[in-house]
């Protein structure tokens, strides 16, 4: 009867620790696909910057400096969560002073194409930010999983980590770019 009684709870343990295992690949999985939809998003406001750029070229030539930055800007959408996170800040940053330049040019403010450039990121603006808190969503049950007992044995024995959120340090970086109209 010991035996059988010794075998069960080896089984038991056995299936738990097949189960947690495969619960940290799943939510690894999950947290790969919600950076996939940030980095779209992401994507898809960097590839709006072109246009953007030619047509406020047409407006604003002696604006130099802010064109070369957003050229810059439209930087790797690779690397750590902090870095990305840091980089898109920085281009919010750009976009915004596109944005604000636009005041200074009343027939740009009020050309057709910027006005649809504006809505376009208006709603990659609205995707990326519901990209964003599917990811962390992801990120604090893995965190929660990585730190909570029993789970945190398989967590250090197959080494899964804890990952980063996509945070803004500035809740109006969250904001779309707008200029009144």
């Amino acid at each position: 009867m010991e035996t059988y009684l010794i075998l069960a709870t080896l089984a038991v343990v056995t299936l738990w620790f097949i189960f947690t295992y495969n619960r940290f690949i799943r939510l690894r999985r999950f947290k790969d696909e919600a950076w996939s939809g940030i980095s779209v998003q992401l994507k898809r406001r960097h590839d709006l910057a072109p246009n953007l750029l030619s047509l406020v070229k047409r407006y604003a030539a002696h604006e130099k400096e802010l064109l070369e930055a957003i050229s810059r800007q439209r930087g790797d959408l690779t690397g750590n969560t902090r870095d990305v996170a840091q980089n898109e800040r920085d281009y919010a940053g750009i976009l915004g002073r596109v944005f604000a330049l636009a005041e200074a040019y009343p027939e740009l403010k009020a050309n057709e194409n910027f006005l649809s450039l504006q809505q376009t990121l208006a709603e990659i603006e609205e995707q990326l930010q519901l990209a964003r808190r599917y990811f962390n969503g992801t990120v604090r049950d893995l965190n929660i999983r990585v730190e909570s007992f029993p789970s945190l044995i398989v967590a250090r024995i197959f080494a899964f980590k804890t990952g980063d959120f996509f945070e803004l340090e500035d809740p109006n970086d969250a904001a779309v770019p707008r200029m009144d109209v």
